[in-house]
């Protein structure tokens, strides 16, 4: 049905909303115009009439988060950042500016340098709460979004001082449907009960290969009624009113997460176009849009068009309701701050991600033994001191905190749950949905950590991968990091995965080499506030070095450091590993030492960390006219040429490895200190031919 455009002032809006889109996708050439039209509707009616959201302050911390999930529908929320005027952020992300997105940068769209990239991105467009692209990744972010609003009001909320309670919503499709990590996450969500998450399911059933029927027939609604949510649906995506009706039953909904399952078709010029692929994933052309125009009553010759009413009603309304909910809230915490000054003074350092006072008071330092402990128990010791000392310092394992030692077990620790808002989170078999739900929670500034074996690094990759593009400054704790792992056999002995988390931009990874270097590893990783790291752990013992006779743990922060030195003069030759290989390297220099050969041992726990140093400093720890090295690594020789140069050996794995009891894998592999030693002189000798 034609709508004049003069007497409907809501649907005035949406058709603004699709348009833009519309016009976006076909000034880029590029993008999926589908999606952002068809749910344009529900977009409208969320934010004008549900969403709590400051437009001038859009890291107000109890504001409402919204997850577009479809994240190729960005222009859904493009449309949106612009025409309610969202303020940008400075680099910090603590203070507002310039209009976030404006119609030049979607004039821009997919192009270098918009703030309309082609799939939303945090930190780089205010208002964007997360980065999506990957599908199921936004839904499943949204999940560890919910648990910190229930976290933080839990800890922070006191009688008449209601701090924290913010709904999350997230618009999700088709694709987020068939990906895994939905089902985790939803299974999850069910699971704790969060009464303030819901998803939005835009049932379009198109995907970019064209119908869904080709690839996908399950019964979401059932399905979801399983896992424990509140399912209900919209027979039409441009029904307002009941659309309204959807999102208020979910405000009364307090014991389950809610899925409102919205039918949508997207209305084009063409009556026999039909929403395939073409609508979905491609521009429209100049003819089509003319004629969707046409359809919706609209300017058929201006593109880019935008009513001035449109901007002034989102004002009026969406705009005064945010603002309001924002200034009470400022003027609650002030009084907050008079009664309760220390949780006052956590919500504001947590918020902007600094430490409390003491934060590192009690962290253990060990003593030299030659028996040691391992990585992981030193790493559960460090983390449970850490995390007295940082209240907000909360996580858990995928169903492994007994053999990853990060259960926190000091008094008051206790357990997140549907019941309880303990600090130990129980993920279950999830991986990957741990890794998304640990993101959700870091960008509600929450310092979250992660925990399993190093081997299901793998099943976690993207949420990685999508922390360190979002700079956020996630935790994830791996054991059982190399062949160490024995009889459980190749399947669990990780070999090509610390070098394929080196490979992620923007990511740290440490693999500190005995007790001490994991104090300084933790100690790096509580002041980190804008990257994501991966800390590797050893399930077996590890010798702790005794530091009054060779150098500091200390060094550990810039990534590698001379362990020890020749007595005399340039070494020799320099070894050089991470982990537990690092005692190989000392045990190798010891018996060259006896023989007259001059050594140096070099721990790296992080590369990242090295290649950031000054070039005089790299070249002081590896001076490049010493060629005789050897590099030590239970993992992947692959990348360990940039530190031995062409002509230096690497004893690593090549192969997977087998299930035997770790001392005759290490023999096997070679990995021992006459192998080491050998490996050495070999080099030596080569330089002196």
């Amino acid at each position: 049905m034609k709508i004049s455009i003069a007497t409907n002032i809501e649907q005035l809006s949406i058709n603004t909303i699709r348009t833009l889109s519309m016009d976006a996708v076909q000034a880029a050439n590029s993008g999926h115009p589908g999606t952002a039209m068809s749910m344009a509707p529900v977009q409208y009616c969320l934010w004008q009439h549900h969403l709590r959201f400051d437009p001038q302050d859009p890291i107000w911390p109890n504001r409402d988060r919204f997850v577009l999930s479809i994240g190729h529908a960005s222009m859904l929320l493009y449309s949106m950042l612009h025409l309610t005027d969202v303020k940008a952020v400075n680099e910090h992300y603590e203070k507002v500016g310039n209009p976030s997105v404006t119609l030049k940068d979607i004039k821009h769209f997919r192009q270098l340098n918009s703030r309309c990239p082609g799939h939303p991105e945090y930190r780089w467009t205010s208002g964007v709460e997360t980065t999506t692209g990957p599908l199921g990744q936004g839904v499943a972010t949204s999940v560890g979004m919910a648990i910190a609003s229930r976290w933080m009001a839990d800890h922070f909320n006191r009688e008449n001082f209601a701090m924290f309670d913010y709904d999350v919503y997230a618009i999700c499709g088709d694709g987020c449907m068939m990906e895994g990590v939905t089902s985790e996450a939803a299974s999850m969500a069910g699971h704790l009960k969060l009464g303030n998450l819901c998803w939005i399911y835009d049932n379009n059933k198109i995907t970019i290969e064209g119908h869904t029927d080709w690839a996908f027939s399950d019964d979401v609604a059932t399905r979801f009624i399983s896992y424990g949510w509140n399912v209900t649906r919209i027979g039409d995506a441009n029904d307002l009113e009941m659309l309204d009706r959807a999102f208020n039953t979910f405000k009364n909904t307090d014991d389950r997460p809610t899925l409102i399952i919205v039918d949508s078709h997207i209305a084009y010029g063409s009556p026999n176009k039909q929403d395939t692929s073409a609508g979905h994933g491609e521009p429209l052309g100049d003819e089509e849009i003319r004629l969707t125009k046409k359809n919706y009553g609209w300017p058929e010759d201006k593109v880019f068009y935008i009513p001035q009413e449109v901007p002034q009603h989102f004002k009026e309304i969406f705009g005064k309701r945010g603002g309001d909910l924002r200034k009470e809230w400022i003027n609650l915490f002030n009084e907050y701050q008079k009664q309760y000054p220390e949780l006052a003074d956590h919500l504001n350092k947590m918020q902007h991600r600094k430490l409390p006072k003491g934060w590192d008071k009690d962290l253990p330092l060990f003593p030299a033994d030659s028996k040691g402990l391992a990585g992981r128990e030193a790493s559960g010791k460090i983390l449970n001191a850490l995390a007295k000392n940082i209240p907000w310092l909360i996580g858990g394992a995928a169903d492994l905190a007994p053999s990853t030692k990060t259960r926190l077990t000091f008094e008051g620790a206790g357990d997140f749950t549907a019941e309880n808002s303990g600090r130990n989170f129980h993920f279950g078999v999830r991986e990957h949905a741990m890794g998304s739900v640990v993101n959700g929670l870091a960008l509600c500034k929450i310092r979250a950590f992660g925990a399993g074996f190093f081997i299901f690094s793998d099943y976690m990759r993207a949420s990685i991968r999508l922390s360190a593009l979002m700079e956020i400054p996630a935790i994830y704790i791996f054991t059982h990091d190399s062949i160490g792992v024995g009889e459980d056999g190749p399947t669990h002995q990780p070999v090509e995965q610390l070098v394929s988390l080196r490979a992620i931009p923007g990511l740290i990874t440490l693999r500190p080499g005995d007790a001490n270097e994991f104090v300084e590893a933790w100690r790096f990783i509580a002041k980190s506030r804008h990257e994501p790291v991966v800390l590797v752990a050893s399930r077996q013992a590890m010798p702790t070095i005794d530091r009054a006779k060779y150098a500091s743990a200390e060094g550990v922060c810039q990534g590698a450091y001379i362990l020890i030195d020749a007595k005399e003069g340039d070494p020799d030759v320099i070894l050089m590993g991470s982990g537990t290989e690092v005692d190989l390297c000392i045990k190798a220099y010891e018996q060259l030492d006896m023989e007259g050969l001059k050594a140096r041992v070099v721990s790296i726990p992080s590369w990242e960390l090295f290649e950031r140093q000054s070039k005089e400093y790299r070249q002081m720890v590896l001076p490049p006219h010493i060629t005789a090295r050897v590099a030590v690594e239970q993992a992947s020789t692959l990348g360990w040429e940039r530190y031995v140069g062409t002509n230096g050996a690497i004893i690593g794995m090549s192969t997977f490895g087998a299930s035997a009891p770790l001392k005759e894998l290490q023999k096997k592999f070679g990995f021992t200190p006459d192998r080491v030693a050998d490996a050495a002189r070999k080099q030596v000798n080569r330089n002196i031919k």
